[in-house]
This record gives structure tokens, sequence and C-alpha cells, in this order.
């Protein structure tokens, strides 16, 4: 249990008042971490922070509302997590945005421009911020969630998927920069999952079946089959992986 041991670590989980974030911020808490929920409305944020406290019968996390565009936002996120818990130990940038589908021919640079700000930009500012008190002590784990988009070309989510490709090389710069004063960086790079955010692909049934069928297992993957690749990446066990991408997708990117 040592490995996944995080008694005493503090995570700031963006987007993590449902889907992915949520399922991360509810393992993370029940390796140890105080955690933080964090989406841009107050009510589920408070939800999922009380949900974690009830089961864990302690102030295990707290919900600090943010919009992840608004660089005030994501200081004040920043500022509160420390006034509350003294630190900031580990990051996850998970919260995204993909206003358009269709060619890259026909998006609007008010399109493009808000992926790439929601995706990359936005995840810079708040590492940014965070990084100082990881490197003056010398330990800390930021996770960026990606996704196999940025490893594979697509004529409908295009844009998307070159936020998505920018994060992992966002990752291996500071995990060059970062890795002498022991702070680390990493991606997740999910395959279709079951969430609200990709319902599109999972609610028609032909549709999933089409977009599963080639995948050696062949279905969707849930939120918490994310979470267990977080806590690794966040924990002990994981101490000598930065730069990396890990993928987490049922199989898809390796099958014919």
């Amino acid at each position: 249990m040592e490995l996944f041991d995080l008694s005493g670590q503090v995570a700031v989980i963006t987007g993590s008042s449902r889907g992915i974030g949520k399922a991360i911020a509810e393992r993370l808490a029940e390796h140890g971490a105080k955690v933080v929920i964090s989406s841009r409305k107050a009510g589920p944020c408070d939800e999922v922070a009380q949900a974690i406290n009830e089961k864990h019968g302690d102030q295990r996390a707290i919900a600090i509302p943010a919009n992840i565009a608004s660089r005030e936002d994501l200081q004040r996120l920043v500022d509160e997590t420390n006034a509350a818990f003294g630190k900031i130990d580990i990051v996850v940038c998970n919260a995204a945005t993909n206003p358009y589908a269709g060619p890259m021919g026909g998006i609007s640079d008010d399109q493009f421009g808000k992926i790439l700000q929601n995706n990359v930009v936005s995840n810079h500012w708040l590492i940014q911020m965070c990084a100082p008190q990881m490197l003056e002590r010398k330990s800390g784990s930021v996770i960026i969630v990606s996704s196999i988009g940025g490893l594979r070309g697509n004529a409908l989510i295009g844009a998307y998927n070159i936020s998505k490709a920018a994060d992992m090389q966002l990752a291996r710069n500071l995990a060059v920069e970062w890795g002498p004063s022991n702070v680390r960086v990493n991606c997740i790079a999910p395959g279709l999952v079951q969430t609200d955010f990709a319902k599109y692909l999972w609610e028609n049934p032909e549709l999933l079946k089409q977009v599963t069928e080639p995948a050696p297992l062949k279905r969707i993957g849930q939120p918490d089959e994310i979470a267990g690749a977080a806590v690794y990446l966040a924990s002990p066990a994981s101490s000598y992986m930065t730069g990396q991408t890990l993928v987490v997708d049922g199989g898809i990117t390796i099958a014919w």
C-alpha cells in the first residue's frame, strides 16, 4: 500500500464535479489525499466534496469553483487551496472543452481559440501557479488528462486533437525543465469513456458499437478506470516516471 499512499498530500483537480475528474478526486481521497473539487458551478462541486467527506469521516475534500478560462479564477483556486490546506502537491488538469465538430476548414477563429485556451493555455496557467512551491520542496506531481485523439488524426474533432497533442508536449517540456527538482509531469490519454463530454459518441447504440468494436476489449471505458492511472501517477509508485503519456483506451490504438 505504501506505493500508492497519498496521506498528507493535497490535490487540486479541475473539472471534478463529474465524469473522469470526479472519479479521480474520489480515488485520490480514498488513498489518503486531501482533494479540492473544482468546476464552474458551485453546487455540483459542493455535492462531490460533501459525499467524499461523508465517506471518509473527515475534512478530506473542499469545493472551490473556478472557470479555467479565467486566469483570476485559477489564481483564486490556488490561493484558497493554500489557505485551506497549506500547500499543493498534486495538480490534475482535467477540465477541457470542445465547442466544434467538423473539418478544420469550417472552424471559426473563436472556436479554435477557445479550444486552445481551455485545453492548453489554461493548463499552463494553473501548472505555473502551483509549480513554485513544488520546485522549492523538490516534490510534486502534475497530471494532464489528454486523449488518444492527440495521437491520431480525426476528420471530426481535429482541433480538439491538436490541443490534446499540445498537452502531451507541454508535459514533455515541463518534465525536462523540472526533473532536476523532482517535480514530475505526465499525461493520461483516455480512449472513449462514458461521460457526458463524450455522450454523442455512446448514446447511439449503433455508433457505440462502431467505435468500440475495433478495440480488443470491445467496450466503452468507465470514469473510474481512468482514476487508477491518476492514482499511480500521483503516488510514489510512479516516482521514476515523467514526461510520459499513459494510454488507457481498451487497446484501440494498438488494434488494426
